[in-house]
């Protein structure tokens, strides 16, 4: 057994030996078995760090007869900006410089040379001796730094998505939006009753212009993006974003198109800019403002400027509004609707206000997605307008929802969601913010995107309705003058909870399922689709996918299995070689049979208990749809108005 004299002479440390320095100084440099970093400062370690992006064109290519160089392109790349950013009561835009500001002045104070050498400014303003730093085409993880670093209320949730404010806004105002008035306009566009186009004249414009313009460049950074619209390359729309938050550059930089490397070194001058200044308000006293919000497009000059309100979808549906301007002066139809694709090349168009299904119908595991929102017809077949999709998000469930649920990760936007604060995750069914709760993603993040987002011409047009009446069919077939009907009404029906004091249904109608958006009277979209669907052999469906048996507290809401198996129906083509009978008012065809769905239901009267009420409601919807279409008679289409007949000749007829 040890003694404690042993214990105590085990326990005790050994001497450590140094090898002697002949120099007396201790050498951490000195290691036999590593290398030593090739840096003197821990700012020159981080600089190593990041790999310096290298240019995309080839050596050896030439333009002009002469070599492109990198500085060249830095310069042309200020011009522009300079140039976007110009006051216009001045002769040159104001001084540029790429670049964060913060890591600049971080560089100089250190005092050593760069690895990466500063970018030149265009120095040519003549009123102001301050830089405007403008950070270029950031990555989401750049964007995500910039966020949360020096924006307040910039998260980042468990599943990696970044979570935002947009202020006191949390949707569009719809009645803040203005048009410039002017004599090109003044008779293209549609003006007056119905119309989603408010006035402003071009002085007005200028002072927001002015007042936007001026607040951008007072701050020490502002993000710009340049982008595309469109997937369609012969048709596409080059746009530059210039904002003053990261959170609305990264939103940009997910709904828009976004170019490779190569396309963006030769982006050039863009089709069209915004200028969001939404931080800021603009002055009440300017002539046509009637709040501190205003979101002004003028066509003639290619511009959208936003100021008093910070919610990312004003730009996303000012730039809908725009190619709903510019594609039908190239013979291309512009649509607010949902666009798949089956594995045989057979596309569906799906059109529907909220709650009408429109995301959940055209979201199909056995179908390629080609968008969710916005579209063109061209002579050619159809194309997404964006890059991403901007998702509702209350009530999300991984069950309901399993594709965009999965699509909320890194690089995702959610806006105005509540989370947990310790481990951030999201709780979806909280309203404390707002109901309008949403998710901006790329639209690779959805497993069945079709990329390149374009396909061949439609066969099949589904117009999607959600009658709280419980009158209308299931399903019916329509003619080519009734689909235009309809597709110019673009009915639903407001039911209780979905808008504070409904008691009862009430008809809603959105011309072309998207009135807030379009710029020329529906009748012209309505024709240009009528000439699509006809040449192309389309066919025109709508879709109840609302009560049935009774209106909204008395009958039922038709399933989504049926519905389904419905849509299913269309897509293989079984429906067209059905047999059909026609409604009475609305004069619809309604298929007798259709595989998976009991037959009762595909006649709406024939679950109704009480037929005399029944008439009486049924009566009620068709004359909400003739006032509604009043407000569209006294537009002709064509020389001698036949169209226009026959559009009307569509309607409900007592």
């Amino acid at each position: 057994m040890p003694t404690s004299s042993n214990i105590r002479k085990e326990n005790v440390v050994a001497k450590i030996e140094t090898q002697k320095n002949e120099n007396k100084v201790c050498d951490d440099n000195k290691d036999n078995n590593s290398s030593t970093v090739k840096a003197q400062t821990i700012d020159e370690l981080h600089s190593l760090q990041k790999k310096k992006f290298a240019s995309t064109i080839p050596k050896g290519s030439f333009v002009n007869s002469s070599t492109f160089c990198e500085d060249e392109l830095n310069q042309q790349q200020l011009q522009s900006i300079s140039a976007s950013l110009a006051s216009l009561t001045r002769e040159s835009g104001p001084k540029v410089v790429k670049g964060d500001p913060y890591k600049r002045l971080k560089a100089l104070r250190i005092g050593h040379v760069s690895h990466h050498p500063i970018t030149p400014t265009i120095s040519v303003s003549d009123s102001a001796l301050k830089f405007t730093h403008f950070l270029y085409n950031l990555s989401p993880a750049e964007l995500y730094e910039q966020a949360i670093k020096y924006e307040k209320g910039s998260f980042i949730t468990s599943t990696g998505a970044l979570a935002t404010l947009s202020g006191a806004k949390t949707g569009r105002s719809p009645r803040d939006k203005r048009v410039v008035k002017d004599h090109v306009t003044q008779t293209e566009l549609w003006w007056g009753k119905g119309s989603p186009n408010i006035e402003m004249d071009e002085h007005s414009f200028m002072v927001n212009r002015e007042r936007a313009v001026d607040y951008l460049n007072s701050l020490d950074k502002v993000f710009v993006n340049d982008q595309f619209l469109n997937w369609d390359p012969d048709n596409r729309i080059k746009v530059r974003i210039v904002s003053a938050r990261a959170y609305h550059s990264l939103f940009m930089h997910n709904m828009c198109i976004r170019p490779t490397p190569e396309e963006l070194e030769n982006f050039g001058t863009p089709d069209f800019t915004i200028y969001n200044a939404g931080q800021f308000p603009c002055n009440r006293y300017t002539h046509y403002m009637t709040s501190s919000t205003s979101i002004d497009l003028n066509l003639a000059r290619k511009e959208m400027v936003i100021l008093g309100t910070q919610y990312a979808g004003e730009m996303k549906k000012g730039l809908f509004s725009v190619m709903h301007y510019l594609m039908p002066k190239r013979h291309i139809l512009s649509l607010h609707s949902g666009c798949n694709m089956g594995k045989s090349g057979d596309v569906a168009l799906f059109f529907g206000l909220s709650g009408t299904g429109k995301t959940t119908l055209s979201t199909d595991h056995n179908r390629y997605l080609i968008g969710d929102d916005e579209h063109c017809w061209s002579d050619k077949g159809v194309s997404n307008i964006e890059g991403g999709c901007y998702a509702k998000c209350i009530d999300l469930s991984r069950e309901k929802e399993p594709d965009i649920w999965n699509a909320i990760k890194f690089g995702t936007v959610l806006e105005n969601v509540v989370f947990d604060e310790h481990i951030r995750e999201v709780d979806y069914t909280d309203k404390s913010v707002t109901e309008n709760t949403r998710a901006a993603y790329p639209i690779e993040y959805i497993p069945n995107a079709k990329l390149p987002c374009i396909g061949p011409h439609p066969k099949n047009v589904i117009l999607l309705a959600c009658d709280a009446f419980g009158v209308l069919p299931p399903v019916s077939k329509l003619s080519l003058a009734q689909t235009m009907y309809h597709f110019i009404s673009g009915y639903t029906a407001l039911v209780a909870g979905t808008e504070q004091g409904i008691k009862e249904p009430q008809a809603t109608f959105s011309a072309c399922f998207g009135a807030a958006f379009i710029m020329l009277h529906p009748t012209q979209y309505a024709a240009m689709l009528a000439e699509k669907m006809q040449k192309q052999g389309a066919t025109g469906w709508l879709i109840n996918t609302g009560w049935s048996g009774g209106s909204y507290g008395c009958g039922s809401r038709i399933k989504l299995a049926y519905t389904r198996k419905i849509i299913d129906a269309i897509h293989s083509g079984s429906l067209l070689n059905a047999e059909y009978k026609k409604s009475e008012i609305f004069g619809l065809e309604i298929p007798t049979e259709v595989e998976g769905v009991p037959s009762e239901i595909l006649d709406p009267v024939n679950k109704w208990s009480d037929k005399k009420v029944y008439k009486e409601t049924l009566l009620k919807l068709a004359g909400l749809f003739k006032n509604n279409f009043e407000t569209f008679t006294n537009y002709k289409i064509g020389k001698d108005n036949k169209l226009t007949e026959e559009i009307l000749a569509a309607g409900p007829i007592f």
